[in-house]
């Protein structure tokens, strides 16, 4: 694998909020700069095999844990009043900013894991990205999921949540093998969003009074892996039907054709399913050779 430089860094959102963050930097000529937006509740260094990888390949990535989450975390979870909605627009327009400051005059994209990827159009310069690339992002729409998974997620959104919230002050989504706490106001969010159609679009003209999903034209992959019951067929219709003017394409992934036991919801990024990772890098290296810097 080339060289690789991995730096952590701070990235200050516009309300002052500090983030942490990890930049990769390849040595050599350098072919365009990614993001990985993480998913709900997960830290930045379930990223670090996969960033690596496109380092390697010839990519400048940035890594960041949301706030209310891993080293981006700041006083008590109980009392933390990070959202969802201030995940995408805070949080991400923030990494953006950062990824085009510390990767100059080449073409950005954005890998985008769950939420990573459904919060796109919250973010005022996301119309900046040449591309975007998802794994495992839908609306995550309970009524779109088979009986016998619509079960088990009722109980997690409807009756888990509440009750989590009610007794500890925030949500212990760690209890279900799903990241890490979640604060409160987030996990709360998240369970009106999957209750409801187009996930994000339920907060349309309620909390969100703007947003930039109409004006999302870029290319975007949306990938999803048939042992996936959260980001199913119609869950990663319903989501992309959001952002109308974007032309997306879909692949769906079948463990067996990769010789793989599983992939799921997370095991995208796993060392441990690389095999797949060529997938984002040829996407990538589609949309991302109209500019080149050669780095010092």
């Amino acid at each position: 694998m080339p060289f690789i430089v991995c730096r952590e860094i701070t990235i200050h959102c516009e309300d002052k909020y500090p983030l942490a963050a990890t930049v990769f930097l390849p040595k050599g000529t350098l072919k365009g700069a990614v993001v990985i937006g993480p998913a709900t509740g997960i830290k930045r260094q379930f990223y670090t095999a996969f960033a690596e990888f496109l380092a390697g390949s010839g990519y400048g990535v940035l890594t960041y844990d949301n706030r209310g989450i891993g080293q981006s975390l700041h006083g008590e979870i109980d009392k933390h009043p990070a959202t969802l909605q201030s995940w995408g627009q805070q949080d991400l327009p923030a990494a953006i900013s950062a990824l085009k400051s510390e990767f100059q005059n080449v073409n950005y994209h954005l890998v985008g894991h769950s939420a990573g990827g459904q919060l796109i159009g919250l973010a005022p310069n996301a119309t900046e990205l040449s591309s975007m690339f998802n794994f495992a992002s839908s609306s995550g729409r309970l009524l779109n999921m088979k009986v016998k998974d619509q079960f088990k997620s009722h109980f997690f959104m409807n009756v888990f949540i509440p009750f989590s919230n009610l007794v500890f002050g925030h949500t212990k989504s760690h209890w279900f093998g799903m990241g890490e706490p979640l604060p409160k106001a987030v996990a709360a969010q998240w369970r009106t969003w999957c209750n409801g159609c187009g996930y994000v679009k339920t907060a349309f003209g309620k909390t969100i009074d703007t947003h930039y999903f109409n004006e999302l034209t870029f290319p975007s992959m949306w990938v999803n892996a048939v042992d996936d019951f959260i980001a199913n067929h119609k869950n990663v219709k319903d989501m992309i039907a959001v952002s109308p003017n974007s032309v997306a394409e879909t692949l769906t992934l079948v463990p067996k054709e990769y010789g793989l036991k599983e992939i799921g919801h997370m095991k995208f990024f796993s060392r441990k399913s690389s095999i797949l990772w060529q997938i984002c890098l040829d996407w990538l290296d589609n949309y991302g050779r109209d500019k080149s810097a050669n780095l010092n």
